[in-house]
């Protein structure tokens, strides 16, 4: 049976590798072996010490304020795999790719795959047939290449590729870098001036077209529906069952019915608020998750006593008075939610079944409680992810905001946010993104700047995940900024999902922070 090329590789590097003679020591051989691939009309080789494998073009994420030449970063069983385009290097016309594309990984330091349009053969040559490059006239840079050999196989000319001068040129970043640990210490978090002292900040949801808000400090995360909820039999028709989150049961209750609202069937919209009381946690179905919001106390008021005195709404702890009376929000204690009896029993339930399995055991010995909380936002098809501590509160975007002059291409403008001037900033045209047009997903996500409050827009607010530190890891450094601003990813394997984690205080330096605040002032 005729082995395809990468198994070739594989049993030409076992077959070097095991290469000695009767006394131990390895063989010293005139010859080298070289991987032939083609890209465009041109034939390269590269050592094939360095290459480590041969595989499809997988699936990648697209890195902002990367080199051009970066298709993405690719999970390669668990790791974070830089994806070049050795087409885009090299000025070639791009191409789609086919069934003969592959991504050629080479490690010269750190694993990267080159995109290549077709692997040839693996070619065993003498030192003695391989020619320098200063008589040849090539569309490629003569820098980047180590020698050249002619008449190899049904190839007039071949090119060995010196990889090790390519990254260094093209990606110095990556060639400068050094391994670190991939999780250090997070000082993401912001600290609150004297002013927001009198201010709460509340995630507020809604259910059956009714908003409520939930205080941030007792929201753990936002997550998605599971296909499999586990019914829990002979329960309150409040508790919907029990959901797997991370290695622990988590019950779900269902708001609809505790409120005694009309029945609704979850859509793409739904989503499980996991709230915590001490060390309980619950997971709770609302429709749709609005926007985190800060409110000022002098906006809360209590509830009517007209209404306090039935004792049907004991869960709600006061109103907020927002857009000027015309949207009100209740506001649920999250402590009087947990006093439900259908939460009780659902929580006996699961402490029952963790009791029964050693779940506790497992959670605390596998690490996973050591987790970042972060907001899971996009952009395009991307995911990134904040810090939670570092958003003050996520807004919808108005119909108009005032321009500033002179500001940079990225400065949207700025609103008038409960009495204060807030620049905004289109994260996509920061990141160097392509612009996209307004929509009703779109958010604006607030962050403090040295003591000033700046937003940025986002395609889309999807969720707040509470990240195991261990799936944390550095992400490649492939330019000065995006190393900064971009330093770290969470590669969430199992669900086949990459985060770039983004470190807010990066966004903008203090000084142009300033600048764009005394331009908005001014505006």
């Amino acid at each position: 049976m005729k082995k395809n090329c990468e198994e070739k590789i594989l049993e030409e590097k076992i077959d070097k590798s095991g290469m000695q003679d009767s006394e131990g020591s390895e063989k010293v051989s005139d010859t080298r072996q070289f991987v032939i691939f083609l890209v465009a009309e041109e034939v390269f080789a590269v050592d094939l010490a360095p290459v480590q494998e041969i595989i499809r073009l997988p699936e990648v994420v697209r890195v902002p304020l990367a080199p051009p030449a970066l298709n993405g970063l690719a999970n390669l069983r668990g790791k974070v795999l830089p994806i070049i385009s050795l087409r885009r290097m090299f000025g070639f016309e791009e191409i789609e790719h086919n069934e003969a594309t592959r991504a050629v990984v080479i490690d010269v330091g750190q694993p990267l795959g080159f995109v290549v349009d077709r692997v040839a053969s693996v070619m065993s040559v003498e030192n003695s047939s391989i020619e320098g490059v200063d008589s040849i006239s090539s569309t490629v840079d003569t820098e980047l290449l180590s020698g050249l050999v002619k008449n190899m196989g049904d190839h007039p000319m071949v090119m060995i590729l010196d990889f090790a001068k390519l990254i260094e040129r093209e990606f110095s970043h990556i060639a400068q870098s050094v391994k670190t640990s991939a999780v250090g210490d997070n000082n993401g978090g912001v600290s609150l001036d004297e002013a927001m002292n009198d201010e709460r900040q509340l995630v507020s949801f809604v259910v059956s077209e009714q908003e409520y808000a939930i205080a941030i400090s007792d929201v753990q995360e936002i997550v998605h529906i599971p296909e499999a909820i586990v019914h829990v039999p002979h329960a309150q028709e409040h508790v919907l069952g029990i959901m797997t989150l991370r290695n622990r049961l988590l019950p779900l209750v269902n708001l609809r019915r505790m409120f005694a609202l009309p029945e609704q069937a979850a859509d793409e919209k739904s989503r499980i608020v996991v709230l915590s009381l001490g060390a309980a946690s619950v997971g709770v179905v609302v429709d749709g998750v609005r926007e985190v919001l800060r409110v000022a106390e002098a906006d809360i008021g209590a509830l009517p006593a007209l209404l306090a005195r039935t004792g049907e709404l004991d869960d709600i702890c006061g109103i907020c008075r927002l857009d000027g009376g015309k949207r009100l929000v209740s506001i649920i204690a999250v402590e009087k939610l947990f006093d439900h009896s259908s939460v009780k029993e659902a929580l006996t339930t699961v402490n029952s079944m963790n009791s029964e399995n050693n779940l506790d055991d497992v959670q605390e010995e596998s690490g996973l409680d050591d987790v970042e909380q972060v907001v899971v936002f996009r952009l395009d098809k991307e995911e990134f992810g904040v810090p939670i501590e570092a958003v003050q509160e996520i807004v919808r975007i108005p119909e108009e905001l005032t321009r500033v002059p002179h500001a940079q291409l990225y400065v949207e403008g700025v609103i008038n946010l409960r009495g204060m001037v807030l620049p905004v900033v289109d994260l996509r045209t920061r990141l160097g993104l392509e612009r996209a047009p307004r929509s009703d997903r779109q958010r604006i996500m607030v962050f403090l700047f040295a003591g000033m409050r700046t937003g940025f827009i986002v395609d889309q607010v999807s969720e707040v995940l509470r990240i195991p530190k261990n799936v944390i890891e550095a992400a490649p450094k492939l330019s000065g900024e995006q190393g900064t601003l971009l330093s770290r990813m969470a590669n969430l394997e199992k669900l086949k999902r990459m985060i770039q984690l983004i470190d807010p205080e990066h966004l903008l330096d203090s000084d142009t922070a300033a600048e764009l605040h005394s331009a908005a002032k001014a505006a």
